[in-house]
């Protein structure tokens, strides 16, 4: 039964920086998960988003890939929830790094996944090449030759983005059945945004909001919403550079 209409609690575990760790891949709902999580107390949310607008999030990428094993936990610090790529590549580590956090598997129809990625995040116009700012060719270069490629290789001979739809709802039911698996059901909400705020909010253990729940990001916008998040980067740089140049 789900718990009644109220104003959301913000929880916080001592020692436990990340409260909820979502595994889902990207295309499974994870914005509209974001937007729920936060709005559910568990703000902020880590997300791919997150890369492209806070400007030090590739640093902190740059340097968590430089170690081995790889340690993320630097780039987490601060968010109480993490969804989407690339957090959901690195699940083994954010749940082993905060074992008392509950874990989230956002799912869908897996062909119906690989139809909405192939329009969206496995795009090679995902990024804005041929920028002449140097931040965006920096990070254009970070994203697809640094990034990219270890947030989806997923075994096999070939990246995620080009597997053919077989190979691809392949590695997609692999990895929800790896996390199935591996995480404790106690600790395991396997979900689909579809279903709202009722199993979502049990599982937290928080009031279910008196408002829909969120769903954004539809294919159709992606690419929209994308460019979007980098001129909000690029104001950002200018406002950052404008400071340094008056001080």
């Amino acid at each position: 039964m789900s718990r009644p209409h109220g104003k959301i609690p913000l929880r916080r575990r001592e020692g436990s920086p990340l409260d909820v760790i979502g595994p889902g891949y990207g295309r499974t709902g994870t914005l509209s998960m974001q937007a729920a999580l936060q709005r559910l107390g568990f703000d902020p949310c880590h997300h791919m988003s997150e890369l492209i607008v806070n400007l030090r999030q590739m640093p902190l990428w740059q340097e968590a890939l430089a170690t081995d094993p790889v340690d993320v936990r630097p780039v987490f610090e601060g968010y109480r929830a993490t969804v989407d790529f690339p957090g959901c590549v690195f699940w083994r580590e954010l749940t082993d790094a905060w074992p008392k956090a509950k874990v989230v598997l956002t799912v869908r129809d897996p062909h119906r996944w690989y139809a909405s990625a192939q329009k969206t995040i496995f795009s090679r116009h995902m990024q804005q090449p041929g920028d002449p700012d140097p931040d965006a060719a920096e990070f254009g270069r970070f994203m697809t030759e640094e990034l990219r490629p270890r947030i989806l290789d997923v075994g096999g001979d070939r990246p995620l983005n080009e597997m053919d739809e077989h190979e691809a709802v392949e590695a997609f039911n692999r990895h929800i059945a790896e996390v199935k698996a591996t995480v404790p059901a106690d600790r395991l909400l396997v979900f689909q945004v579809s279903e709202g705020w009722g199993p979502l909010c049990d599982f937290l253990e928080v009031p279910v909001p008196d408002e829909e729940f969120p769903h954004v990001n539809e294919a159709g916008s992606f690419h929209e919403r994308n460019r979007g998040l980098f001129e909000k980067r690029r104001r950002s740089l200018a406002a950052m550079r404008s400071g340094s140049a008056e001080s």
